[in-house]
């Protein structure tokens, strides 16, 4: 199995978020979901200013078997995307949990992370998927 970092939240359509230390939150696909992907060949990312609803389709990333959509584990405003991966969206491929975030965003309400899964209820649904 893929390693799911015990200090993340996650959803089981694959987003992953980190809280940081200044409140907002750090948003990418877990590694489980690159795996399965292939290669990622475009990334499509949320406008900075844009507000998102949790379960929200709000990116795109694109590998050579399929396009798929990336979905807001939470409500709030985008403060920052990982523009880097414009030019090198394979970052997500090589670390999906550190260089390869896709989003930030300024959270409607904090505890919101709190209805996400832990890591060990991640592995449990990707088990559940197999």
């Amino acid at each position: 199995m893929s390693e799911i970092p015990e200090d993340l939240k996650y959803t089981k359509t694959h987003e992953w978020l980190r809280v940081m230390e200044d409140g907002h939150f750090e948003i990418g696909i877990t590694e489980h979901a690159q795996d399965m992907m292939g290669d990622m060949v475009f990334v499509e990312l949320p406008e900075v200013g844009s507000n998102v609803n949790a379960g929200e389709d709000c990116a795109v990333v694109e590998s050579v078997k399929a396009a798929s959509d990336v979905y807001a584990p939470v409500a709030g405003e985008v403060v920052e995307v990982n523009s880097e991966l414009a030019d090198a969206p394979e970052t997500i491929n090589q670390d999906p949990y550190h260089q390869g975030w896709m989003f930030r965003l300024r959270p409607g309400n904090q505890q919101d992370a709190d209805k996400l899964l832990d890591a060990a209820g991640y592995e449990q649904a990707v088990a559940a998927e197999s």
